[in-house]
C-alpha cells in the first residue's frame, strides 16, 4: 500500500491545494516563476497538508478556508527545503537538481523567502488572531533549529538532548503546527487542539527519527539522494550519537573522516552504524514516540478522520524509505 491510498478520499481537496500552492508560487519575475513550479512538480508526501485537512474534520469543515491554511503550511516546508539546500550545498533532493544546484545560492535564497513571504499571504485570510500567534512562534522556532544544526555540524562531542531538541524545532513542530492550525481553523473544541498539537508532535518526532535512520539503512535511489548524507555533511544522528555513546574509538574515527574525507573510511564507519545496535536503538526510540502520537489519538472523537490520523502515522513511521 502507498501512503496515498491512505487518504484517497482526500484527493479532491488536496488538488485545490495543489492549485492553490501553484498560484501562490506564481510570480512575474521569471526565475522565481520557474524555481517555484519546477519545486511543485518535484512533488512530495504532502504529510503536511494532509494533517490539516484531517484534523480540521474535528471542526467545522469548509475547504475554501482549510485550503489556505494547509497550502501555507507546506508552502513554509517547501521554503525550509531550499535553504536547507543552499546551506548543505546539496545538488539532489528527492533525485532531482536542487534550485540551488541548477541556478545559484542566491537564487534559492531569494526563492525561499519569496515562498515563505507567499504562505504568510495567504495565511492572512485566516482571520483568527491566535492562528498567526502560532504560525509566528512556530517559524521562529524553525529558525533557531536551523541555526543549531549549523552551530551543531560536525561536532563529535554533542549529546542526544541536543539531538532531540533540533528534530523538535526542525520537523515536530511543522507536523505539530499542521494538526494544531487545522483544528483551529476550523474551530474545533480548545481540548481537542491540545491533542492534535501532541499527536503531530509526537509524529513529527517518530517521521525525522525515521528519516534519520532511512539515511543508513535505504539506497540512493530509494532516497534521491546517497546514502549516508546526513552524516558526510556533518549532521550527526541518533543512531550516530547512540555509536560515539557506546563504542570507543568510533568518535575519533569519525573525526579523523571529517579531517581528511576518506570515502574507505566512509564506508566503513557506516556498515559499523548499520550492524552495532544503532539502528534498532533509533527505532526502538521511534516507536515510543509513535505510541504517545496513539495514545493523544485515543482522547479524540472516533471520528473516520481519527482512524485515518492514525493509519498514516503509523505508516510515515514504520516505512522502509
Amino acid at each position: 500500500m502507498k501512503l496515498k491510498d491512505l487518504y484517497s478520499f482526500l484527493k479532491r481537496d488536496l488538488q485545490q491545494i495543489e492549485d492553490q500552492l501553484a498560484q501562490s508560487v506564481s510570480s512575474e519575475q521569471t526565475l522565481i516563476n520557474t524555481a517555484g513550479l519546477e519545486l511543485l512538480k518535484a512533488g512530495g508526501k504532502r504529510i503536511r497538508p494532509v494533517f490539516v485537512l484531517l484534523s480540521a474534520q474535528f471542526g467545522t469543515y469548509d475547504i475554501h478556508q482549510i485550503k489556505k491554511t494547509a497550502a501555507a503550511l507546506e508552502l513554509i516546508h517547501m521554503a525550509s527545503l531550499v535553504h536547507d539546500d543552499v546551506v548543505d550545498d546539496a545538488d539532489m533532493r528527492r533525485g532531482r537538481e536542487t534550485v540551488k544546484a541548477k541556478y545559484d545560492s542566491k537564487v534559492a535564497m531569494y526563492t525561499g523567502d519569496y515562498i515563505f513571504a507567499s504562505a504568510l499571504k495567504l495565511m492572512t485570510d485566516i482571520e483568527i488572531p491566535r492562528a498567526h500567534q502560532i504560525l509566528a512562534q512556530g517559524m521562529k522556532e524553525m529558525c533557531l533549529g536551523e541555526v543549531e544544526q549549523i552551530k551543531e555540524q560536525y561536532d563529535t562531542d554533542q549529546n542526544v538532548r541536543k539531538y532531540f531538541k533540533r528534530i523538535k524545532r526542525k520537523t515536530a513542530l511543522l507536523i505539530a503546527m499542521s494538526c494544531q492550525l487545522g483544528a483551529i481553523t476550523s474551530k474545533a473544541d480548545i481540548p481537542v487542539q491540545k491533542l492534535l498539537y501532541d499527536f503531530g508532535y509526537s509524529v513529527g518526532m517518530a517521521f525525522q527519527i525515521t528519516d534519520d535512520i532511512l539515511d543508513f539503512t535505504a539506497s540512493e535511489k530509494q532516497l534521491g539522494k546517497p546514502a549516508g548524507s546526513d552524516l558526510k555533511q556533518g549532521n550527526i544522528t541518533l543512531p550516530a550519537l547512540y555509536t560515539i555513546q557506546r563504542f570507543p574509538g568510533f568518535k575519533e574515527k569519525l573525526n579523523l573522516y571529517y579531517e581528511n574525507g576518506d570515502e574507505t573510511l566512509l564506508s566503513d564507519i557506516l556498515k559499523q552504524i548499520k550492524r552495532n545496535g544503532s539502528i534498532e536503538f533509533a527505532s526502538a526510540i521511534s516507536d515510543t514516540y509513535l505510541n504517545r502520537a496513539k495514545a493523544a489519538a485515543s482522547g479524540l472523537p472516533e471520528t473516520s478522520a481519527r482512524e485515518s490520523l492514525l493509519k498514516v502515522a503509523d505508516f510515515i513511521a514504520g516505512r522502509k524509505f
